[in-house]
């Protein structure tokens, strides 16, 4: 008994140490001086530590969703070979200047002849233009005249196209003449308007969704023309040219939105 317990007190300086080392932190690298000396430089050994892991924060994680991606820039006549970006755009600005003709024509708080010009109004030769089939003017601030002595047969159909025309219009006919009374403006009316502003929207985003689309096809007919890479950044372009467009068009709705509501 005694010996064993002279044998733990020489034992118990030694086994602390080991269990202090091995109690510190994973990632402490300790350094030995090795008190001999080679070609004169000192000499050390480390003692590698445990690889450790160390996991994002959620404050680090939503400082990185802030931060925005990089935009692609390519130059056109490079990859004109392959596919025409150019051509793409302008089908891109295209879609954008029709919205914005429509928000003009169509949705306006004050309608005017003008926005009655492009309601299709569907006849036994196809879909026409209301403006095409009938003579449209102002006769007062109130009340718009259509007049279908040129097409009487195309009367009924004109009055049906411009009643589903979502302008809040209720068109009243005298033979082939077509009464188109201004409605007044109401809050009732601009929020019609603004559901009107954001149809369109809707619609032209689905246009803009062909285009990428049609754009996005050519491409992979192109693929055996360039590596996956150079493909890749071209698909990168067409994608973020596309999400520039759709901003643009909700920034036109913000705008037409504020200036119907008042």
């Amino acid at each position: 008994m005694a010996l064993g317990l002279r044998c733990f007190r020489l034992a118990h300086p030694a086994f602390c140490n080991s269990l202090a080392a091995l109690t510190r932190p994973v990632s402490e690298v300790m350094l030995k001086t090795v008190s001999e000396r080679q070609n004169d430089y000192g000499q050390y050994v480390a003692y590698p530590a445990a690889p450790t892991r160390h996991f994002a924060t959620k404050k680090a994680k939503a400082k990185g969703k802030g931060q925005s991606q990089t935009r692609v820039n390519l130059n056109t006549a490079l990859v004109e070979d392959i596919i025409s970006l150019e051509e793409v755009e302008e089908e891109m600005k295209s879609v954008m200047e029709a919205l914005k003709d429509n928000f003009n024509k169509t949705v306006n708080i004050r309608t005017s002849p003008g926005s009655l010009d492009h309601i299709t109004v569907v006849t036994a030769d196809g879909k026409l233009a209301l403006n095409q089939i009938g003579q449209i003017s102002m006769k007062s601030p109130q009340l718009i005249l259509v007049n279908m002595a040129s097409f009487p047969e195309c009367t009924a159909a004109a009055i049906k196209a411009i009643r589903e025309s979502g302008m809040n219009l209720n068109p009243e006919v005298e033979g082939t003449l077509i009464r188109v009374p201004i409605p007044k403006v109401t809050r009732e009316h601009r929020e019609m308007l603004v559901k009107l502003a954001k149809q369109s929207t809707n619609k032209a985003k689905d246009s803009l969704r062909k285009v990428r689309s049609n754009a996005m096809s050519k491409l992979k007919k192109s693929k055996d023309k360039a590596s996956e890479d150079t493909i890749r950044l071209i698909e990168k372009q067409i994608s973020q040219m596309a999400d520039d467009t759709v901003a643009e068009l909700d920034r036109h709705l913000a705008v037409k939105t504020k200036e119907l509501l008042g």
